[in-house]
């Protein structure tokens, strides 16, 4: 499994206020996008997160995120090293995702950016 980058997950409590402040920072502008009433906003290696509290504790839970070449090898990867496959893979707006909980139990979202087939 090959990891190309990790991104580090923020919740904020005001996304607009929060993401001039991470543009300059990484030098970008962000990708906005909702995903279950969560507001993102991907900016260089963050990805800040706004939303009802309910839905940021789910997300908290989650230590960061990797970026990987194929999702499908990754969950082999996992799986054979131990870790419990949480969710996934499903697909997302930009690729596919799994939720894994590491041996040690810490919990980490893994993505790549390959879209599903479609029949």
């Amino acid at each position: 499994m090959e990891i190309l980058g990790a991104t580090l997950r923020i919740c904020v409590a005001d996304l607009e206020k929060a993401i001039p402040f991470y543009e300059r920072l990484a030098g970008g502008r962000a990708l906005r996008f909702e995903r279950g009433g969560v507001q993102v906003a991907a900016v260089g290696c963050f990805l800040l997160m706004s939303g009802p509290e309910e839905e940021l504790d789910v997300l908290r839970k989650v230590a960061a995120t990797i970026a990987v070449t194929d999702v499908d090898e990754a969950h082999r990867v996992l799986s054979d090293g131990g870790a419990q496959i949480v969710a996934g893979p499903v697909p997302t707006p930009v690729g596919r995702n799994l939720i894994a909980r590491h041996p040690d139990g810490s919990v980490y979202e893994y993505v790549d950016r390959k879209t599903p087939h479609r029949p």
